[in-house]
């Protein structure tokens, strides 16, 4: 409110923002208002609403702010963050978007943040960026939030161990006999987490495709399918091509592909995958 937001359209945005849920009580979403301010202040609160609440609780156990660095899928999550907004800052500025390096850097922080964490306001719209922009952000839900965070995507903790275990692979090439062991922080981890893990990815993957054809299929071309599909199984909201805006466009079967999506990106796919199998009826 101290940022010049009425008492009805604070209470409303401080519930989207830490739910990472997006809604505003406007359609002009979070560009209603017109506020470096309120950009920064929700952006701020979104990306702690993208962190492990986890590490909120031990912070107000009396834990020490140290309790956050010591967390390597914490210090993953920041460095994606503020590389992502670096990145979107020089594009911007060298295309001249915006009128100033203040308004460049406030515009690249929130939309970022808000795209990264899946969350989904907006303070303008990103289709007018250069196009590598909005398909680094709609890549970048794909990473999403924290584990134990309200973001949506993938999550972190996926995505590094990825990384860790491509990492190993690569040194099992050059030494096929030695044992290398996958630590977080400095806890060895188990072959069967690390194996669960990676058995999250491919599904996704998977039921992406499958629902991009089953879009491409309804009469939407493939940029639009392709940004849909990325909104809903993130739950991010905004897209681009012709669900920029909205998804009104959309034919009716097209949207009922998308009602499952977003059904599977917020449930994540194995759990509903298993409704389809013959073994969980059966017991």
């Amino acid at each position: 409110m101290g940022a010049g937001m009425s008492v009805f359209d604070a209470i409303g945005h401080s519930f989207a923002t830490i739910a990472s849920g997006g809604f505003s009580t406007h359609d002009a979403s979070v560009g209603y208002f017109a506020s470096p301010a309120i950009n920064t202040i929700i952006a701020v609160f979104l990306l702690i609403s993208g962190c492990n609440y986890g590490l909120h609780f031990a912070l107000l156990s009396g834990r020490s702010l140290k309790v956050y660095w010591r967390d390597p899928e914490f210090r993953m999550f920041i460095a994606v963050q503020f590389t992502l907004v670096a990145v979107c800052t020089v594009v911007l500025w060298w295309h001249g978007i915006y009128r100033s390096g203040m308004e460049t850097l406030n515009q690249a922080f929130f939309q970022v943040v808000s795209m990264a964490t899946t969350a989904g306001f907006t303070t303008d719209s990103i289709a007018k960026w250069p196009l590598f922009l909005p398909m680094l952000l709609l890549c970048s839900a794909f990473i999403g939030g924290c584990a134990g965070s309200t973001g949506g995507g993938l999550k972190v903790i996926r995505i590094l161990l990825l990384y860790l275990q491509g990492s190993r692979e690569l040194k099992r090439l050059v030494h096929p006999n030695a044992v290398y062991t996958i630590k977080l922080g400095n806890r060895a981890l188990r072959s069967v987490f690390l194996k669960r893990c990676g058995d999250s990815s491919p599904p996704m993957h998977w039921y992406s495709s499958s629902s991009m054809l089953a879009i491409i299929a309804t009469g939407v071309d493939e940029f639009s399918a392709f940004a849909a599909v990325t909104a809903t199984l993130n739950n991010l909201g905004p897209g681009l091509g012709v669900v920029a805006d909205n998804f009104t466009t959309m034919p009716p079967p097209a949207k009922w592909v998308l009602v499952l999506t977003m059904l599977f990106g917020r449930l994540e796919v194995f759990t509903l995958l298993v409704l389809f199998t013959p073994t969980f009826w059966r017991e």
